[in-house]
Parts: C-alpha cells; sequence; structure tokens
C-alpha cells in the first residue's frame, strides 16, 4: 500500500506529520475540534451537527469495527474530515459491511492518520477550537488555507444540513413536526415510538407549522452558531404556548434564544459519551453524550428555570419554561452512540403532549 504523507497545518502555525487516508483532497478545511468517544465513530462522522468543522479522535484506534449503514446518522457526512492516530487497517465485527478507509473515500471524505492526537488534543484545550487544514498539499500552502478558513462563527451552517422538504417518518399515534436543523436518525427512531413524525425544513414558518395541528413540536441538534439562525428563533417564539415544544441542542439553544437568552462559544466544545450531569430537581447525575460548541450563558435566561447542569464546568444544560408546555437540553438522550441515561426525556415529551405529566 502506498502511503501518502500529509500534513496538518493549524491557524496558529501548528504543523503535524501524518498520512493521508480517505479520499485523495490534497487541500481540506475547517474547524478543527475532538471528541473522545471511544466507540461510534460512524455516528459522529455523520452527525449533521459537525459542518464545519475536522473531527479529531482522541482514542487511538479507529475503524476497527468497520462501517455499516445500520449506524448512519445520515445518508453522508457533513463534517469536513477526520484525524486519527491509527486508522485500522482490517475490521472485525459480523456487523461491518465495509472498512472505515473505504467508507471515507466512498464520500469523498478525507481524513489523516499517524497524528499524535494526544498532543493535538492538548493543544487545542489550550487554545481552543480552530481552523486548520490537511492534505498532501505544502505546508506552505495547507498555513495559507487555514488562515482563509472562516470556522464557525456567525454562519448559517444549518442551511447546509436541513432537507430540502417536508417528509414523513414513522407511524406512532401522535403527531409531531420536528424542525430539521440537522436531525439524527436516531432522534427520528426514538420520535417515531411514540408519534408520526413529519420532518419540515429549518425555515418552515412557524404558521405552517401549526396549520398542521401537531401534538407538539420537536426542535432538533445541527450545527453551528445559533445566533446566525435568527429565522429559527422567530419561529420558536411563535410556536411557544401554542403547543408542546421539546428541543436538543442546537434545539436548546434556539428555545432558549426565544426567550431572550444569550449564547457564547466555549472554547473547545463539549464531544463526548462521558459527561456527567446533574438533575437539579432530584440530584441524579446521568452520563451524557454531547456535541456542541455553543451554551446558553448562564444569568441571561428569563421566563425558564435551569433544569440540568453539566458538573464538569457547571454549562446550562437543560431548562424549563415557565408556565408553558416545553423544555430542551444541551445534551443528546437519543445516545448515537452514547449511554441511555436519558432516554427518559423522550417518555417525558410524549406524556407533556398526552397532558399526563412530563417536563413542563
Amino acid at each position: 500500500m502506498t502511503v501518502r504523507e500529509a500534513h496538518l497545518v493549524l491557524a496558529d502555525g501548528s504543523v503535524f506529520e501524518g498520512e493521508a487516508v480517505g479520499a485523495d483532497v490534497p487541500v481540506a478545511t475547517g474547524e478543527i475540534v475532538f471528541n473522545t468517544v471511544l466507540t461510534g465513530y460512524q455516528e459522529v462522522l455523520t452527525d449533521p451537527s459537525y459542518a464545519g468543522q475536522v473531527v479529531t479522535f482522541t482514542y487511538p484506534h479507529i475503524g476497527n469495527y468497520g462501517v455499516s449503514v445500520l449506524d448512519d446518522e445520515a445518508p453522508r457526512p457533513a463534517c469536513r474530515g477526520v484525524i486519527v492516530r491509527d486508522l485500522a487497517r482490517r475490521r472485525s465485527s459480523w456487523r461491518s459491511d465495509g472498512d472505515l478507509g473505504s467508507w471515507l473515500a466512498g464520500h469523498g471524505l478525507s481524513g489523516i492518520a499517524g497524528i499524535d492526537t494526544r498532543r493535538l488534543t492538548r493543544h487545542l484545550r489550550d487554545v481552543g477550537a480552530i481552523p486548520g487544514a490537511f492534505g498532501t498539499a505544502d505546508e506552505v500552502t495547507l498555513k495559507e488555507a487555514a488562515l482563509a478558513e472562516p470556522g464557525t462563527d456567525g454562519k448559517d451552517l444549518v442551511a447546509e444540513v436541513t432537507c430540502t422538504a417536508p417528509h414523513t417518518v414513522g407511524s406512532g399515534p401522535l403527531r409531531v413536526v420536528a424542525y430539521d436543523f440537522g436531525i439524527k436518525a436516531t432522534i427520528l427512531r426514538h420520535l417515531s415510538r411514540i408519534a408520526t413524525v413529519e420532518v419540515v425544513p429549518a425555515s418552515t414558518p412557524a404558521a405552517d407549522v401549526l396549520a398542521r395541528e401537531p401534538d407538539g413540536v420537536f426542535l432538533s441538534n445541527g450545527p453551528g452558531d445559533p445566533a446566525a439562525v435568527g429565522y429559527a428563533i422567530d419561529n420558536v417564539r411563535a410556536l411557544l404556548g401554542n403547543v408542546p415544544v421539546f428541543g436538543i441542542c442546537l434545539g436548546h439553544q434556539l428555545l432558549a434564544s426565544a426567550l431572550g437568552a444569550e449564547t457564547y462559544k466555549l472554547r473547545f466544545g463539549h464531544h463526548g459519551g462521558n459527561h456527567p450531569v446533574q438533575q437539579l430537581s432530584t440530584g441524579h447525575v446521568e452520563i451524557t453524550s454531547q456535541n456542541h460548541n455553543y451554551a446558553v450563558a448562564d444569568g441571561t435566561l428569563s421566563g425558564a428555570d435551569v433544569t440540568h447542569v453539566n458538573l464538569n464546568d457547571g454549562v446550562i444544560e437543560g431548562i424549563r419554561v415557565r408556565g408553558e408546555r416545553a423544555f430542551s437540553v444541551q445534551y443528546h438522550p437519543e445516545a448515537g452512540p452514547g449511554p441511555h441515561d436519558a432516554a427518559y426525556l423522550f417518555d417525558d415529551f410524549d406524556r407533556l403532549m398526552r397532558g399526563t405529566g412530563g417536563q413542563a
């Protein structure tokens, strides 16, 4: 096998040597972030919330159990690339229908292997998520590309990943309209258990959603800066008081923003499958799956109560709107990948829509 020498160059001039894997792309750029999951690399790479970003896996061995179409969270990756220490040359799982390297190439996604991901992760923890470029081009070209990469601040990345037309999933007893800000397949599987779900594009007006007479509205996960999707914030504000609402990840940030809260960018985000979150009403601690770079600013939220907090850094992880049938969480209760401690939230949404309890 021919080795294709490659480099990763960050916007601050840091250089890492490696080997090109996946698609043959001389220069790939994006905001460099790291994820600490031990398994679930395919779910991570197909999560639309990674649009505009290059994913670094801190776990050293990636690809050892191959890939399976059953693990896709979206039809194709939205991320810009992947960085790993060691890309497995052999797959060893009865579920797999291909190897990760070929899967990357088939999707036109490039990567770089052989990187000292421990050093890279320490650097990202110090300087924060940062634009970068990698590939087989020379270092000067990569440095220029890294400096030209704008990152995710202020960009409407939702428009890159949302569906173009409404479609229906599942056949559950209730009727839910789900805003697609970059919705994951695992979320739709959970919602389909309790409802027939009509997925609509991110820019669908609130009036059109309410005209469908849903039992509830779901606000999905998605990529980037919530402040850049003002149209979504306006629609969420128009929904409140008219229908039960449940939001996850970006949906949580949009719900808080609709109430007047501010959001801010975390230094290096929360990306992993083992973040401890405490439910304030019970003191119960959940281990959660997380993937977000932005968060709701503490002290700016009015009209809602904080229900969950991150025990690592105190970030707001859940809210309940006072006097309204609306709640949201920052983390991923669908757990694709990740633990299942928070799956009860879908049952809470079910009860909220039926008027038999729930979060609000």
